[in-house]
């Protein structure tokens, strides 16, 4: 049998007497522990905590001395493990003074963040058919997980509050109050990287993207008021708050990349978004690089997960407007804007008989799969991989009619719908798209990279087509039963908008 299940999982071994004179007592910041994984290489893995000022710290890798460092005058200490190979278990030894800390079976892999609100925070045990995913895992070498619990503060703390400490996924409460997207998609992406992965939740359900932001990202955008919750509902709406105790103190880890999944409460501030996200990923970037001794990639991958449907009725406004500002206003990652970003396209995937709620649909594997897609090419590099849906690269106007063209007609495409596509009917004097001004324009046709579109709703009249969107609904369409896909790989064409000239 093994240990680990004979006995409480010990983290840390103290050997000797703590010297309760000598100030700080010596440790290592309370997320390093056994079991856990750390960034391989060519990263080197930053490992920080506590001691007597001017005390020595000597450490070690499997009994093989690697260095020692001088602990701070406050009281902090850190070290640069060496690169490290992917892989594992070995052991690592931190000794100063009489105390030595031994953090053992650790993996040297990728770490990832996941953070966001509701459906970041959505559980393994929510999943149909969770159990067969804990067993995926728990059949996958050197993937760990670790859970950050929900605090907020309003200054920075120098540690983060622990709901799950560093663990083997396993068919305990641990695992199946874990965040399903974030394991998911490590089970996605695992099998072509080969190498550990560690997860790093970290989220609070309704949350806006101001608690997950720093001031000085805070300070790039304008700011809208802040939303009103009631009382009995306990969401943190303060800036920064969980920056502060959920994002901060996990800056000097060496990192991978980081997941999101978020915006459901910013719908109703959608032209904020569009400089609020960009801004944020910045400055974790920044900040991640900065903590960790300058060994987080500068720009390290970030995916996100553009907003899926909620209730089952026509609204032209938030949800879609959200999902556009998520792209800083491109409709697709990476752009200018957002560099090394990806994304999954969740529009088509309703669950309006969901027990959780409509805004949180249960279906996370199809989620995951996209993300998994879309990471692998952008966040690893991985040729060859199909991992976004099609995007307009040309529109034609042609009497009553409109043709757009998909990805400059390179791709095939499948048409699964006549609907989903509008146009906004604008007066010839100033050319402009009035409120409330979009017709339905159906299809009437297409080729294999190309949809004709009825743009017959704005002729006459003196009025003619100023913009055309799409899929821009709440809930734009049934389950994958929006208008446009790719051919091979069914994935949706994101929602778009388009404004003359075309």
């Amino acid at each position: 049998m093994e240990l680990t299940k004979m006995l409480p999982v010990v983290v840390i071994v103290v050997v000797g007497l703590l010297d309760l004179t000598a100030g700080v007592p010596f440790r290592v910041a309370n997320y390093y522990r056994s079991h856990m994984v750390l960034q391989s290489a060519p990263q080197r893995a930053h490992v920080w905590g506590y001691g007597q000022p001017d005390g020595i710290v000597v450490f070690s890798i499997d009994g093989h001395f690697k260095g020692s460092v001088v602990v701070e005058q406050d009281s902090r200490w850190s070290v640069l493990l060496p690169a490290m190979t992917s892989g594992g278990p070995h052991v690592l030894r931190f000794h100063s003074g009489n105390t030595t800390a031994y953090l053992s079976d650790v993996m040297f892999g990728d770490v990832w963040i996941c953070s966001g609100q509701s459906n970041m925070y959505f559980k393994v045990q929510q999943l149909v058919n969770y159990t067969d995913v804990i067993a995926r895992a728990q059949n996958m070498t050197g993937l760990r997980i670790f859970r950050v619990n929900t605090f907020q503060s309003n200054t920075t703390l120098q540690e983060p509050h622990i709901a799950t400490q560093w663990h083997l996924p396993r068919n305990d409460t641990a695992t199946q109050q874990f965040s399903a997207v974030c394991l998911l998609y490590a089970l996605e992406v695992a099998p072509y990287i080969n190498r550990p992965i560690g997860l790093v939740e970290t989220s609070w359900g309704g949350t806006t993207i101001e608690v997950w932001s720093s001031p000085d990202a805070i300070a790039k955008c304008h700011q809208h008021q802040l939303p009103h919750y009631p009382q009995n509902i306990r969401v943190p709406i303060e800036h920064n708050s969980l920056w502060n105790s959920m994002i901060y103190p996990l800056l000097p880890m060496t990192i991978y990349g980081a997941l999101w999944y978020q915006g459901e409460s910013n719908a109703g501030y959608y032209v904020d978004y569009t400089c609020q996200f960009p801004a944020m990923i910045n400055d974790w970037r920044e900040k991640f690089h900065l903590n960790s001794q300058l060994q987080t990639e500068k720009n390290f991958p970030f995916g996100f997960v553009q907003l899926a449907p909620n209730a089952n009725k026509t609204l032209h406004t938030g949800m879609p407007d959200l999902r556009w500002s998520q792209t800083a206003g491109y409709g697709y990652v990476p752009n200018p804007a957002l560099p090394g970003v990806f994304m999954a396209v969740a529009m088509d995937l309703p669950d309006y008989d969901s027990p959780y709620g409509t805004i949180h649909p249960r279906d996370k594997y199809d989620v995951a799969k996209r993300l998994g897609l879309a990471g692998l090419s952008v966040a690893y590099g991985v040729s060859g991989t199909d991992y976004q849906g099609p995007f307009p690269t040309m529109f034609t106007l042609a009497g009553s009619n409109m043709t757009i063209e998909y990805d400059e007609g390179n791709d095939p495409i499948r048409v699964k719908s006549n609907l989903g596509f509008e146009v906004c009917c604008g007066h010839l004097q100033n050319y402009t798209c009035g409120y409330n001004a979009f017709q339905s324009a159906p299809i009437t046709g297409h080729d294999a990279t190309s949809v004709t579109i009825d743009t017959s709703a704005c002729h006459g009249y003196n009025h003619v087509v100023t913009a055309v969107r799409y899929a821009w609904e709440m809930s734009p369409c049934d389950f994958k039963m929006c208008a446009v896909y790719d051919r091979d790989s069914d994935l949706p064409a994101p929602c778009f908008t388009k404004h003359a000239p075309f």
